[in-house]
């Protein structure tokens, strides 16, 4: 069974990530069984990536929810980003279907989120998942493929890529922890033409490797780039 220890010294093969931005993708599942489970999982992530001054970022996501209750651990994405969302420490951006919860110094996870609140799209460039980018941070897949490296949808938006996003808004609510109702629209994946494009994003992965954008490893069990 894997301790914090165990789990810290893997990540050590992604030292480069170090003091920068990193948003992880994980399957609790691919790495087996943990002493304390993802809580010494998440315990271990936030640590290790944020004790240079970096970031760690945790998706949230509620686009398969009724709305964003900020008084709730409730995601669409599993165990790990649950807890991440109820941690103490977190702070979850104001996205009204694709939030992720950042942790880190307190200037800069503000500064990171600055603006998250304003954004009309899924995963936006102009907002968190943009500075990703732009700041030059890392995505970890911790026994997950491309298929679940939401950053690729940003990416998408840099380059214009035509017929991704509905022309309608539609409405969300997000619920602040003092119990104000906010409502937002935004435009949401258009899936009626090609149906679950990020299947075809692990196509992506041969041409990462033949420019040497990734560094593979392994957490526990799990195969991890």
């Amino acid at each position: 069974m894997l301790t914090k220890e165990d789990l810290l010294k893997q990540l050590e093969t992604f030292h480069i990530a170090k003091g920068k931005i990193v948003i992880v993708h994980t399957s609790l599942k691919a790495v087996g069984q943990i002493y304390g489970g993802a809580e010494t999982m998440l315990s271990a992530l936030i640590d290790y990536f944020t004790a240079d001054g970096g970031l760690l970022c945790i998706p949230t996501h509620t686009w398969g929810c009724p709305n964003l209750d900020l008084n709730k651990a409730q995601t669409c994405l599993g165990v790990l980003p649950n807890i991440a969302a109820a941690h103490p420490d977190a702070t979850r951006t104001l996205h009204p279907t694709h939030s992720m919860a950042v942790f880190g110094e307190r200037k800069r996870v503000e500064q990171f989120i600055e603006g998250e609140d304003k954004v009309d799209i899924p995963v936006s460039p102009k907002g968190c998942y943009g500075r990703i980018y732009s700041e030059g941070g890392y995505v970890l897949l911790v026994g997950v493929g491309h298929e679940k490296n939401t950053f690729i949808h940003c990416v998408e938006e840099m380059l214009h890529i035509p017929n991704r996003l509905l022309a309608s808004m539609e409405e969300r609510v997000i619920i602040h922890k003092n119990g104000d109702c906010e409502r937002r629209y935004i435009h949401s994946f258009k899936e009626d033409e090609i149906p679950d494009v990020p299947l075809n994003f692990g196509k992506y992965e041969p041409a990462f490797r033949h420019h040497d954008c990734i560094i593979d490893g392994h957490i526990g069990n799990a195969c991890t780039q």
